[in-house]
């Protein structure tokens, strides 16, 4: 089987992809010497990276979240920024605001604009639910344009930029759920959970004890630039392609593909962007592991921490016991990947092997 894509973009070759595979591998043992433990957080944040995607982080106080976001901006030798989202925050107190100055040299008073905290690579929202939706507002034309639009005048944000939010699950009061459309932009939703007793014993001897070692720079800006184009450059086989659409399209309960679970289930489903962004985290995943190629475990692999902040589940769901992630999970068991509802994920990977 011939893939498409290798006919207009040029599949990267195992030079670039060992020297991702090498990068990848110093920056998780980096922020090793840190972060005990969560080593699939640290995954799904660095294929989100590759990806050139911004990411939800979510878990209880305690748990490092702002630690790993801190230390992974040093391992990648960029700018880091960290904004704690209050409900008195305001929109120019992220993306900056307009001043009014005299020219020293004409006398003429005029306008410059002072750049916010949003002017960097790597953009901590510190509970982001915290603060009211207007702010959070201020936060999408940079996630989504990467610029800030002020007085008239368009200002460029740095390249790579990332977002890096955090929100606490068990706190409800005086927090702002964010809209749908909003987290719809955020790449993945990662859930940062409690440590095993060997990894929180490791966690009370590292942090009581002698000074924690400071992470390098593995990696500059320029270089992330390159990787992540070495990431889109990884070829996805038709067959997947297909599967995706089908995976996708199942989870909006009007069409008639949705299983009979969706549809009693889901108020909302994933849109294309949703697709798009699972495509991107199974080939960033395949690249970071040295592989040319993405497989079926590739996507099944990443498909919860993409899809799940993206289905709205009812309140039939929630009486069942069900919530996003296991809908997700049995909806990879539910959709077949070849087109004939009898193939299995052996089966493709053969078919894959062979082309």
């Amino acid at each position: 089987m011939t893939d498409t894509n290798t006919a207009t973009v040029q599949a990267p070759d195992m030079q670039d992809l060992e020297t991702l595979k090498t990068a990848y591998d110093n920056i998780r043992e980096q922020i090793g010497k840190v972060i005990v433990g969560q080593e699939e957080v640290i995954e799904q944040l660095l294929v989100s990276i590759f990806a050139r995607g911004h990411c939800m982080l979510e878990g209880v106080p305690g748990l490092a979240k702002t630690l790993l976001v801190s230390t992974l901006a040093k391992s990648l030798s960029l700018d880091f920024a960290r904004v704690q989202f209050t409900p008195d925050l305001m929109p120019s107190d992220i993306t900056g605001t307009e001043i009014i100055e005299e020219n020293k040299t004409t006398g003429h008073r005029e306008f410059k604009f002072v750049h916010g905290p949003v002017f960097t690579n790597v953009l901590l929202a510190d509970e982001i639910n915290r603060t009211p939706p207007k702010t959070q507002a201020a936060l999408l034309e940079g996630m989504q344009e990467r610029q800030v639009s002020a007085g008239g005048k368009r200002y460029p944000l740095p390249d790579p930029f990332f977002v890096l939010a955090t929100q606490n699950p068990i706190e409800q009061e005086g927090t702002y759920p964010l809209p749908e459309a909003q987290l719809d932009r955020f790449f993945m939703k990662i859930f940062v959970n409690y440590p095993t007793p060997e990894e929180e014993k490791a966690i009370y001897k590292m942090m009581t004890g002698a000074p924690v070692q400071e992470p390098q720079p593995v990696l500059g800006g320029d270089e992330v630039l390159r990787l992540q184009q070495t990431v889109r450059r990884v070829p996805i086989n038709d067959l997947l392609l297909d599967y995706v659409m089908r995976l996708i399209r199942a989870t909006r309960y009007a069409q008639a593909e949705a299983p009979d679970f969706i549809k009693r289930w889901l108020l909302w489903g994933a849109g294309p962007r949703g697709g798009q962004a699972l495509i991107m985290a199974a080939k960033t995943r395949a690249a970071l592991q040295g592989r040319p190629e993405v497989s079926v475990e590739d996507l099944h692999a990443m498909a919860v921490p993409v899809l799940r902040h993206r289905l709205v589940v009812n309140y039939n769901a929630e009486a069942e016991g069900e919530n996003a992630d296991s809908v997700v999970k049995r909806l990879i068991e539910a959709i077949p990947v070849g087109a004939d509802a009898g193939a299995t994920n052996a089966a493709v990977q053969r078919t894959l092997a062979s082309s």
